[in-house]
C-alpha cells in the first residue's frame, strides 16, 4: 500500500427492493450511518433518483440533515444532487444551509443525473445533461463565493441573485463531481479545482477509464494553472465480507439477485447474469467487479485499483443490501476491524514494534533474568549482614 493515508467510507444510492416496507428501509439506512460513525468510517454519500423504485432517497439533503443529528463525526455527502433537476440558487441556498447545520461535516457532490427515467419525467434532454450540469455548477461557484449573479440559459434564469448565508466551511464546502466513463466529470473536476467520485470503479468501462479520467482532470487543472489532488479522488465498488469466502457467499444469497436483476431491467448494458445465483457470484468476484469474500480480498481490490490509479484518497463501499442487516453491519465491522488499518497503516509502527520485541526476545529475557538473580543475590546478602550484625 502507499505511503498515503486511505480513508474509507459508502456510497449510499439507495438499493431496497420494491418487496418490503419503504419506511423501514429508510430508518434501516439512518441506523446503518449511525453504525458507520461508530466504527469510524470518515464519510457517506447519499444519491438522489425520482423513479425505478429501488433508489428511494429522493433528497440527500433531507437525509443528511437527519443522519447529521444522530452521528457524531462522520462527513455527509450529496451523492450525487443532479444539477440540471433543480434551479442553481436553490441548490446553493441548501448546501450552505446544511453546511451550518452540520458545522462543516456537509459534502457536495454533483452530477448531470443518473437515471434516463429522471430526465424523462422532468422533461430535460438526456443529450443536454451534461452541458446544463456545467452551466449549473459555474453559477453555483459564484453564489457560494458571494457573488451577485445574473445569468440566463435555455433552462434557468437569474436576476441579482445572492446567497444570504456565507459558508461555514471556509473559503466552501468540499465538492466532488460525478465521473463514470465519459470525460465530462474529470474535465469539469479538472476546470473548476473540485474532487472526484468514481462511481463506477471497478465495472469494465468504469475501470478501464479510470486512469483516463483522472488524466484529463489533470489536463484541465494545469490549463487553469492548478493541479489535481490524488486525496480528493474517490472510487466507488461494491464489497461484501465475512469470515471466509463460503460465509460471504451464503451471506450474499439473501438480496444479490435481486440486485442485479434490478440492473438489469433499468439498464441495456446490465450488471451481469442474475441466475444462476453460483455462477453470478463467481461473475462478480472473478471480473474484479465486486469483493464477495473476506478482508484479504478487499485489500486485494484496493491494491489493484492504487495500482491501475497511482494511488487516490478514499474507497467508498457501495451499499447494496446484498445481505441482511446483521450480516451488512458484520461486513463494515470487519471491513474496519482488518481492512482499514492494513491499507492506511494504522498498525505499521505496532507491527515494527512487536517484530522489535520478538527479535531481540533472547537478549531481553536473558537481561531480565541476570537483573532478576541479581536482585535475588543482593537480597540474600543483605540478610546474611543483617543476621551477622545482631
Amino acid at each position: 500500500m502507499s505511503e498515503q493515508k486511505l480513508a474509507t467510507g459508502i456510497f449510499l444510492a439507495p438499493f431496497h427492493p420494491v418487496d418490503e416496507d419503504p419506511t423501514l428501509a429508510l430508518r434501516r439506512d439512518l441506523e446503518l450511518v449511525e453504525y458507520l460513525d461508530q466504527l469510524g468510517y470518515a464519510e457517506a454519500w447519499i444519491g438522489e433518483h425520482h423513479s425505478a423504485g429501488y433508489e428511494i432517497i429522493a433528497s440527500p439533503e433531507l437525509f443528511i440533515a437527519a443522519a447529521a443529528e444522530r452521528t457524531q463525526r462522520i462527513k455527509l455527502g450529496t451523492g450525487v444532487i443532479s444539477l440540471p433537476y433543480h434551479n442553481p440558487l436553490m441548490v446553493a441556498d441548501r448546501m450552505l444551509q446544511l453546511d451550518h447545520m452540520t458545522q462543516g461535516r456537509a459534502m457536495f457532490g454533483v452530477g448531470p443525473g443518473l437515471l434516463p427515467s429522471d430526465a424523462h419525467m422532468l422533461g430535460i434532454p438526456v443529450a443536454k445533461q451534461r452541458d446544463r450540469m456545467v452551466e449549473s455548477l459555474e453559477v453555483i461557484l459564484r453564489l457560494l463565493a458571494g457573488e451577485v449573479v445574473t445569468a440566463k440559459t435555455e433552462w434557468f434564469e437569474l436576476r441579482d441573485a445572492r446567497c444570504q448565508l456565507r459558508p461555514y466551511t471556509r473559503p466552501r464546502p468540499h465538492i466532488a463531481v460525478a465521473s463514470t466513463v465519459t470525460p465530462s466529470g474529470g474535465r469539469a473536476a479538472g476546470r473548476y479545482g473540485l474532487g472526484m467520485l468514481c462511481v463506477a470503479s471497478t465495472q469494465p468501462d468504469g475501470y478501464d477509464a479510470l486512469a483516463v479520467n483522472w488524466k484529463v482532470a489533470c489536463d484541465f487543472a494545469a490549463e487553469r494553472g492548478g493541479e489535481m489532488r490524488r486525496e480528493e479522488l474517490r472510487l466507488v465498488a461494491p464489497v461484501h465480507v465475512a469470515e471466509t469466502r463460503e460465509q460471504a457467499r451464503k451471506n450474499v444469497a439473501y438480496g444479490l439477485e435481486k440486485w442485479t436483476a434490478y440492473f438489469n431491467r433499468i439498464s441495456p448494458a446490465g450488471f451481469g447474469n442474475p441466475t444462476p445465483q453460483g455462477d453470478l457470484v463467481d461473475g462478480l468476484v472473478e471480473s474484479g467487479r465486486a469483493v464477495i469474500g473476506t478482508p484479504d480480498d478487499a485489500v486485494a481490490m484496493i491494491e489493484r485499483l492504487e495500482k491501475k490509479t497511482g494511488g487516490f484518497g478514499v474507497f467508498l463501499q457501495l451499499a447494496h443490501n446484498w445481505a441482511d442487516f446483521a450480516a451488512t453491519k458484520k461486513s463494515y465491522e470487519l471491513f474496519a476491524r482488518h481492512v482499514t488499518p492494513r491499507i492506511d497503516g494504522a498498525n505499521r509502527a505496532r507491527e515494527q514494534s512487536l517484530a522489535f520485541a520478538g527479535d531481540g526476545s533472547a537478549k531481553f529475557m536473558g537481561d531480565a533474568m541476570a537483573a532478576a538473580q541479581a536482585m535475588i543475590q543482593k537480597h540474600a546478602q543483605e540478610e546474611e549482614a543483617k543476621r551477622r550484625a545482631r
